[in-house]
């Protein structure tokens, strides 16, 4: 592509434009940018062309009815054009399509728009988040997409912001902070407009935080209601939308214990919908904090309303109905994976429901009416419960798995990374079948009984230890290997609650899924694919390799008469960061990747390079390395269980900073990194700790060295 850039500063924020002068053809050019409103929203079968909010439509089935490309013409699918990103890491958004015009968002919550028929960049959207966020971040520097509403593109920014952007220009119009910038919240989630209002959640359950979600007036960004997810800890009134039913309800079921430090959790981080036949607002609510129901509530309570469908009133914010999935949850199960809207035919009866596979592994259908449980089904492979009382809606938990109580350890399928993640599902009126990307991946559970609240921390209260960071005279590989994932695609029917077919990846990650009118369904891969299977009977139909992981759920549109598949590739977020992932590829930067049959264009390799192991000619004790794993707790979840890692960041062990004493301590005290998301850590470590993980680091490193020496022994014989 040629791009003739032109630099603008405007109010303190980066932009970077075009002049929007982009030739025949161009549909934004008479009809304005982003002119979406309720009417047209709500109408948006009419359009099966464009894509203007998550999913497609209010209903987010991810399904476009768009059949040009199908099962007898997709063999000619190729690459139209393609778009480079200035940021690296997890790429989770789907592109909205607009009038000729593709928006998007990417990691570190910067926004790109393209001209959706040449992949002209027309302009670019830096909120500038400061690096040091990522301390308060689980699970990777992502944002999942942004919307839109009367000329305006909404982000919601990792450091708490909502902003407003002209959608021509990509300038700011306003910014809203939204949450209290002194506690570690984040935003990582999709915003939704509907009726004049803009809504978004945050994240951060974790660190310490109180999730809510706030609905704000889409022309002025001032605040129009607010619902919190837990209640007050402080047995306070909020002045929210929520006192009331926290009042009469939400207390009740709580017990004594360290909800009432943390926040108690809860935070919307991603599945919010608008439900235009009720007027409601449908949220999928986090896990609570911290995650032993023991520690937390002294084995008490249901904790509401965490682990939930909660609907509210579009207008008002007020409480309507809820359906907790997961009550007095003690596995981070949360319930903020995709809902999606649907009409079905249950019994002979029409029925308008919410279809949800969260990460516990039940699918759950339920009357979006009244949130009356009509049917759930395990669609993966679940060992805490044994069913879901229908009379009750109550999960039947087996007694081993509730390991605050029984004192023991209990290894749970699914863990915290879910049997289904953020990833979006799809599903197909024409089949009436649910496309979920399913991922099973055990995790070890055990409350060590000295959990202390400490603000800003992870307060996951588990008892890891050096050995699962891969300490001195552990097992490293055991416990790698128990992270290892099973991935498939699985299609379900969601009246029978049964699968239909399914498509094993073995080891692999999840990806989301789109779905068309052509009997297709669109999953990319961790190794660069994305593939189109039959959406009928899965059979294979079609696939294209690139060089960077794709994760993201693809959309589709249609410009000219062409249809389009445009899908984000970048690997990154949850377990993709430190779980080593055998044929995950990681490139130096994201990307947006558009095709169109007979497409011609080429992608030029942007993978990273696997280094070398480095080592120090330094000399280190036993009691430095041991203590090092013990400390090495705080970097797992970026830098890998026992150091190993899928290259999206550095692999500590072929790192040269570690080699340096001064470099490793400007690195992981000082800050000299936190631009590119590598906080400081010289408030809380002492020069002496920073030193112990570097011996830590370095006697990993002499094991890779051996490895690898090793293996190319083998290879030259």
């Amino acid at each position: 592509m040629t791009r003739t850039l032109l630099r603008c500063v405007a109010g303190g924020t980066a932009v970077l434009g075009l002049s929007i002068g982009l030739g025949a053809g161009a549909a934004f050019a008479a009809g304005g940018f982003a002119q979406v409103d309720g009417k047209r929203l709500i109408s948006a079968s009419k359009e099966p062309g464009s894509w203007m909010t998550r999913g497609g439509s209010y209903y987010e089935t991810y399904f476009s009815p768009l059949d040009k490309i199908n099962v007898n013409n997709v063999s000619k699918l190729g690459l139209a054009w393609h778009g480079d990103f200035d940021t690296d890491r997890g790429q989770q958004a789907t592109p909205l399509f607009i009038d000729g015009v593709l928006y998007t968002s990417t990691s570190w919550s910067k926004v790109y728009a393209y001209d959706a028929a040449t992949g002209k960049e027309l302009w670019r959207y830096d909120p500038k988040v400061p690096g040091s966020i990522a301390k308060s971040v689980c699970c990777d520097v992502v944002n999942r997409g942004v919307a839109a509403w009367n000329g305006k593109i909404f982000v919601g920014t990792l450091d708490g912001r909502l902003v407003a952007l002209d959608a021509k220009t990509g300038k700011e119009v306003w910014s809203q902070v939204t949450v209290d910038q002194s506690k570690p919240y984040t935003i990582t989630g999709q915003p939704r407009a509907f009726n004049g209002k803009v809504i978004i959640g945050n994240s951060g359950s974790e660190y310490g935080v109180r999730g809510y979600v706030t609905a704000y007036d889409a022309e002025t960004g001032k605040p129009a209601w607010r619902f919190f997810i837990t209640p007050n800890p402080n047995n306070q009134p909020d002045g929210a939308a929520s006192d009331r039913i926290h009042r009469e309800l939400g207390y009740s079921t709580w017990g004594d214990g360290a909800w009432k430090q943390t926040g108690g959790g809860g935070t919307a981080w991603d599945a919010i919908v608008y439900d235009p036949d009720f007027n409601q607002v449908i949220i999928g609510t986090g896990n609570a904090n911290p995650w032993s129901w023991k520690s937390r509530s002294g084995n008490k309570g249901d904790n509401l309303f965490v682990g939930s469908m909660l609907a509210l009133d579009a207008d008002t914010g007020d409480y309507r109905w809820h359906y907790q999935e997961t009550p007095g949850d003690d596995w981070d199960y949360t319930s903020v994976q995709p809902i999606i809207l649907t009409e079905l035919s249950i019994n002979g009866a029409k029925r308008k429901v919410a279809l949800h596979a969260p990460k516990n592994g039940f699918f759950y259908v339920v009357d979006r009416q009244n949130g009356k449980l009509l049917s759930a089904e395990k669609f993966a492979t679940v060992n805490w419960a044994s069913g879901v009382d229908l009379e009750t809606g109550r999960p039947v938990v087996y007694e081993q798995a509730r390991y605050g109580v029984t004192g023991g350890d209990f290894l749970a399928i699914p863990g915290p990374f879910g049997a289904h993640n953020w990833h979006p599902m799809a599903f197909s009126p024409k089949t009436n079948l649910v496309y979920i990307p399913v991922q099973n991946i055990p995790f070890g559970y055990s409350d060590d009984g000295t959990f202390k609240y400490t603000a800003g921390h992870g307060n996951w209260n588990l008892a890891i230890t050096s050995a699962q960071n891969g300490g001195p005279g552990d097992e490293p590989e055991r416990k790698i290997q128990a992270m290892r994932t099973e991935g498939h695609l699985l299609a379900w029917d969601p009246v029978r609650q049964t699968a239909a077919w399914r498509v094993n990846h073995g080891g692999v990650a999840s990806a989301g899924v789109l779905a068309t009118g052509g009997n297709l369904v669109f999953q990319g891969t961790p190794d660069g694919k994305l593939v189109a299977y039959r959406a009928d009977n899965g059979q294979k139909v079609w696939s294209w390799q690139g060089h960077d992981a794709i994760i993201a759920g693809a959309m589709s549109y249609m410009l000219k008469g062409e249809q389009y598949i445009a899908v984000l590739a970048g690997f990154g977020g949850s377990n993709a960061l430190h779980v080593p992932f055998i044929n995950a590829k990681v490139g130096t930067h994201g990307r947006i990747l558009v095709f169109k049959l007979d497409g011609k264009a080429t992608l030029p390799s942007n993978t990273k390079p696997v280094l070398n192991a480095v080592v120090a000619p330094d000399t280190f004790t036993d009691a430095q390395v041991k203590k090092g794993g013990e400390l090495y707790g705080n970097c797992v979840f970026c830098h890998g269980f026992g150091l190993h890692t899928n290259n999206m960041l550095p692999d500590l062990r072929r790192s040269p900073i570690a080699t340096s004493k001064d470099a490793f301590a400007d690195v992981v005290l000082k800050g000299s990194r936190e631009n590119k998301g590598m906080p400081k850590w010289g408030d809380q470590l002492t020069a002496d700790d920073a030193e112990a993980l570097r011996a830590f680091i370095q006697s990993r490193a002499k094991l890779l060295k051996r490895d690898l020496e090793a293996e190319s022994k083998v290879s030259r014989n």
